[in-house]
């Protein structure tokens, strides 16, 4: 069915305002030294109902339309800024390990993932969840996304901060990404088990998830955790594979040639995850990390990542804020009270972590400080759980500003450290004379 000219006016116009109020905010954020992920939500809630909605109603509904032709054209590019973000964050990880690391970084991921994910199941024993479930109504699948907001970090977030702040190949950074790659993979799987849930609950699945339709929820548990973890190793080992025999397939020829094999490599490898019943930002984070390049970034990785962050990503977060309604959707208490847990959980559990493995207490704490930022990956899943139905627009609004607060706040602290001298920034080599 074609758009008529109307729809395909809306659908323009839409898709302008949310870049431009995005890559604005995002500016104005990045310079003050803020992750720019949160002015480009920041410029979603603006066009939303928390304040266009509340000035303007019918413009607002008119512009963005819950559903229709405009609707579906906006929700693919929500897909696509989603699935180039994993697959740009995957890229970016794949270079942080170092062997000389392995011991300190298991022992800080695992006590980093196994303290907040204790935690909330804890919790959940006290708490009726009743008012948090979304329209799926699925238990298990609510209590995964719920342990796993309290233990994610934000890989893409906390790389920019280190970034700007010139600590990026400090000993520093190199833990951190190493153990948030660690965990947010063991999370993500988390993640893919809940969604595979809900599909299987609403007789709505694709593929495997389809025939899995009446199984027990343990069944269904177990295939989705283990699809999970073959899917993820099968593409290391092909990964392995490819640079044992032919090292330069995906770095030789032009560069347009090979940005679109990486792209059309992480469509293809997300169709077969679809089919297999693997989350598909999953799936983009796999081929993201079997793409990039240990020894450095590729022009046509870097030409990917351009494009990917100069119109789909910004494109993808405004939508987020979009999603967001401050007005009707906002439990100031609970979402005050979940902040704080989950900032208690996820710092005391890296710290712990930090000090068993050796590090002094101001370490630790910087640490701990920078793992507590939960940015885009937080910020995904809370998408993709709301968009399944597994948690209720108050539970949705609460995880979306719990990755945005604790992302400033792990901005600002790793500011101060900065400043203070206990992270020294990365100096430049002397020139050669």
């Amino acid at each position: 069915m074609s758009l008529s000219d109307a729809d395909l006016f809306r659908l323009l116009a839409t898709m302008v305002l949310l870049l431009v109020a995005a890559r604005l905010l995002g500016r104005l954020f990045a310079r003050f030294r803020q992750p720019p992920v949160v002015g480009e939500i920041l410029g979603g809630l603006l066009l939303g109902p928390t304040l266009f909605g509340l000035l303007a109603p019918e413009a607002q509904r008119w512009l963005f339309p819950a559903d229709g032709p405009v609707a579906s054209g906006l929700g693919l590019v929500y897909q696509l800024g989603m699935l180039l973000l994993m697959f740009v964050a995957g890229a970016e990880m794949r270079s942080v390990f170092s062997r000389r690391d392995t011991a300190a970084v298991t022992v800080i991921a695992v006590v980093g993932m196994a303290l907040p994910l204790a935690a909330g199941l804890l919790a959940v024993r006290f708490v009726d969840l009743s008012a948090l479930a979304g329209p799926a109504r699925d238990h298990t699948a609510l209590v995964l996304v719920l342990t796993a907001a309290l233990a994610v970090t934000s890989i893409p977030v906390i790389s920019r901060i280190m970034l700007d702040l010139g600590i990026m190949q400090t000993w520093f950074a190199r833990t951190v990404l190493s153990v948030a790659v660690l965990e947010d993979i063991v999370l993500n799987i988390l993640l893919a088990v809940a969604l595979g849930l809900v599909n299987e609950d609403q007789g709505g699945g694709f593929g495997m998830t389809a025939l899995l339709h009446g199984q027990s929820t343990a069944t269904v548990a177990g295939y989705h955790a283990l699809a999970s973890l073959l899917f993820f190793a099968l593409a290391l080992a092909a990964g392995r594979l490819q640079a044992r025999d032919r090292p330069h397939r995906l770095t030789v020829g032009r560069t347009d040639d090979r940005v679109t094999a990486q792209v059309a490599l992480t469509l293809a490898v997300t169709a077969l995850a679809l089919l297999l019943g693997v989350a598909p930002m999953f799936a983009a984070f796999v081929v993201g990390l079997l793409v990039g390049s240990r020894d450095g970034e590729s022009a046509a990785l870097a030409t990917t990542r351009t494009f990917a962050s100069a119109f789909f990503i910004p494109i993808y977060f405004a939508i987020v804020g979009l999603k967001l309604d401050l007005v009707h959707g906002l439990a100031p208490g609970f979402t005050l009270a979940f902040l704080l847990f989950a900032c208690l959980v996820k710092i005391s559990s890296v710290y712990a972590g930090a000090r068993l493995t050796g590090h002094g207490p101001v370490d630790a704490g910087n640490l701990a400080a920078a793992m507590n930022a939960r940015g885009g990956p937080g910020i995904v899943m809370a998408t993709l759980a709301y968009d399944a139905g597994i948690v209720s627009q108050q539970l949705f609004t609460a995880l979306i500003l719990t990755a945005v607060a604790t992302s400033l706040l792990a901005g600002a602290l790793l500011d101060r450290a900065v400043a203070r001298g206990h992270l020294l920034p990365q100096i430049p080599e002397p020139a050669a004379p």
